[in-house]
């Protein structure tokens, strides 16, 4: 596949705004304009996405949901609807296939897409690049009720940079000649690799803005970072990335590793990390709707010497709990006291994700428990497997959702897409006339 034209702006970043959250705001009126948490519910859940008016609370992704409780303890805490958001992601995409063949979806609600695709000989400057995004942004509206952000720029770097500058529901259009100047004031954190790591010893050396590290010269980088990560950085702080927009791959892994400022030799620090690297593989996983069959560790220790370790499980997973205990269980094995320099955890043999629930308090990071808080009042555990957020139909009642369940009783509230905000009754949680349903029908005619 043949990189994108840096001269035009004919890639595109698709993003949708707080798309979890937004998804259960259209399908329940009653939490329109009010602060929605979507993630795991339970003692130790994280927050998966939080609505705009959340987020004005200081709520933000991967945040302890107990957290997110005492900053917003009036917000709607959901544990989120995997079907829904597929659905939605699937016409979004099949909207971004219209505008190319070039479509490469990163997550469930976001893609890049490469005009030049389309092989129709059209001039891909500022004023086209505009109008189609632009029709493309209505149609998303017009299909789902949902806004999405939209970047485009000569390359996947710069879209996906300006998708973010103007959220939500914007449109950031990066002429070539101006990349240079958008890119300058903005921290080295944006450009991708960049970890917290990479950054503090780029601050060290007096580097903390992507202008910084484009006006220190290639030479320089090279030798504070060595040549292929100098090289490459200093060609991505210029907006030079020729990454190609790849359609319809298919991924043989997933993994995610990472490098220490000083070599580890504390056990117990390492499992703690390879915890959290479960949980960055496993989001990727789930977005992607997929799960994985055999968990892989990478060791590399102080004398560069790399040692790699697997194993194949009976099931494919993609909770974080069960990949961070094979981790650490393939982790015991190995001799640690000399110093570990990088640890990665993967996730091979992919097939596609088939439970329901994509954000279930199982799939919850067990890096949670290092968080040290407050002791709080736990919420009632949901009874009779109703989960908060839940499509449910009730005989007499007909459609609505979980408000909440405990002590033997489910609250529901009835309502739709298309209906005001409804009625609340409470049953107990064993009622023959109330049953799980599937996620409501948007109609973009009603």
């Amino acid at each position: 596949m043949p990189p994108p034209d840096p001269s035009r702006p004919g890639v595109l970043h698709l993003d949708l705004d707080a798309f979890f959250a937004a998804v259960e705001q259209r399908d329940k009126p009653s939490l329109r304009g009010k602060p929605v948490v979507v993630g795991g519910v339970g003692g130790r859940g994280v927050v998966a996405t939080a609505s705009y008016e959340a987020r004005v609370f200081g709520i933000g992704s991967a945040m302890p949901t107990g957290q997110a409780r005492r900053l917003c303890p009036n917000a709607a805490y959901l544990a989120g609807r995997f079907e829904a958001y597929r659905r939605v992601s699937s016409q979004v995409m099949g909207l971004a296939r219209e505008l190319s063949p070039l479509v490469e979806p990163v997550s469930l609600d976001e893609a890049y897409v490469d005009l030049s695709g389309r092989g129709d000989g059209r001039v891909w400057d500022v004023a086209a690049v505009t109008e189609v995004a632009e029709r493309f942004r209505a149609d998303v509206k017009a299909l789902t009720g949902l806004t999405v952000s939209v970047g485009a720029g000569g390359s996947k770097l710069v879209a996906k940079i300006a998708s973010d500058l103007r959220k939500p529901d914007a449109l950031v259009v990066v002429p070539p000649a101006e990349q240079a100047e958008l890119l300058a004031p903005l921290p080295v954190q944006r450009i991708p690799g960049v970890g917290s790591v990479s950054a503090e010893r780029l601050r060290r050396h007096g580097f903390t803005t992507i202008g910084e590290l484009a006006r220190a010269g290639e030479s320089e980088l090279v030798r504070l970072l060595g040549r292929a990560h100098g090289s490459g950085l200093w060609a991505l702080s210029r907006g030079i990335d020729p990454r190609p927009v790849v359609s319809e791959r298919e991924a043989k892994s997933v993994s995610a590793e990472e490098t220490f400022g000083v070599d580890l030799t504390d056990r117990r620090d390492l499992e703690h990390r390879a915890a959290r690297l479960a949980e960055r593989v496993t989001s990727r996983l789930r977005a992607q709707g997929l799960a994985g069959r055999t968990v892989t560790i990478k060791v590399r220790r102080y004398d560069f010497q790399t040692a790699n370790r697997s194993r194949t499980l009976q099931h494919a997973t993609s909770t974080s709990r069960e990949v961070a205990r094979h981790a650490r269980e393939l982790l015991s094995g190995i001799d640690v006291s000399d110093g570990i320099r990088l640890l990665g955890v993967g996730v091979s043999g992919l097939t596609g994700y088939a439970q329901a629930d994509l954000l279930s308090d199982a799939d919850e990071p067990e890096v949670a428990e290092l968080v040290e808080e407050e002791p709080e009042e736990e919420a009632p555990e949901p009874s009779a497997g109703w989960r908060p957020g839940q499509d449910v139909e009730h005989d007499d009642h007909g459609p609505g959702w979980v408000q909440g369940s405990g002590t033997g009783r489910v609250t529901v509230r009835f309502e739709g897409p298309h209906t005001p905000p409804g009625r609340i009754r409470t049953f107990a949680d064993d009622d023959p006339a109330l049953r799980p349903a599937d996620p409501p029908v948007y109609d973009p005619r009603a």
